[in-house]
């Protein structure tokens, strides 16, 4: 028999708190299939367990958080298995978006293509000092495909959003503070200490309050001002 396949996707558990890591350095944890697969299922496993409040989301390793899909997965995609690939990457996003747990993302290196879509997808991102985010998939023919296109313009507004999109350059972790792509910047060694610290904040207040109030804001986005007040008094 050969070796059991390795988990990619690694869950620790910490009272009311889980950290997820996307564990392949020696890809800068790019995403395929197998990736996502493994992702929506800790996601899915998580709420199951009904006693976690916050996620806080991570890559491993020095350099990456997620360096975008794996490019050599994609090169070998036909166009239908291609069209899949980008309908299963819109999935788990959103899967993690519309989670009932507050999903933090502790942004610890390249964020680039997939990896800023993923980041765009948490409630909160936390930035490294050493982060970089990036869109850069119009360099390759492409352009961004698991929502980069909607939640980074609904984010950062449209102007700003059509800069990142059409040049595909990179920025660093203080630009995309000053835009509003990132709540916070700190430095490397103290990013999972400040990303707990904000847990644990969260996981102090209603459980029912925070829940209903996520599903407010997250859903507002898409109203009107109208329809969002009354979501909102409905809630």
């Amino acid at each position: 028999m050969g070796e059991p396949t390795r988990q990619i996707v690694k869950v620790e558990r910490d009272g009311k708190i889980a950290t997820v890591t996307i564990d392949r350095p020696e890809k800068l944890n790019a995403i395929d299939n197998r990736v996502l697969d493994e992702l929506e299922r800790a996601f899915d496993e998580l709420e199951r367990d009904g006693g976690i409040r916050v996620v806080i989301l991570t890559g491993a390793g020095e350099k990456a958080f997620v360096a975008g899909g794996d490019i050599e997965h994609m090169r070998n995609l036909s166009l239908l298995e291609g069209e899949r690939f980008v309908y299963r990457g819109h999935a788990v996003l959103s899967r993690i978006e519309n989670s009932a747990m507050v999903v933090i993302a502790a942004v610890n290196g390249y964020a680039l293509g997939g990896g800023t879509e993923i980041a765009l997808a948490c409630d909160i991102r936390i930035a490294s000092e050493n982060a970089q985010f990036g869109l850069p998939e119009v360099t390759i023919g492409l352009f961004p495909g698991w929502g980069g296109t909607q939640r980074l313009a609904r984010l950062v507004g449209v102007g700003l959003a059509k800069e990142l999109v059409f040049t595909g350059e990179r920025i660093s972790a203080q630009r995309a503070l000053e835009i509003g792509l990132v709540n916070r910047v700190v430095r490397k060694e103290e990013l999972m200490d400040t990303c707990r610290q904000m847990a644990e904040k969260i996981i102090a207040n209603s459980p029912i309050a925070v829940c209903q109030a996520k599903k407010a804001l997250n859903r507002g986005t898409w109203m009107t001002l109208e329809e969002g007040l009354k979501f909102e008094a409905e809630s």
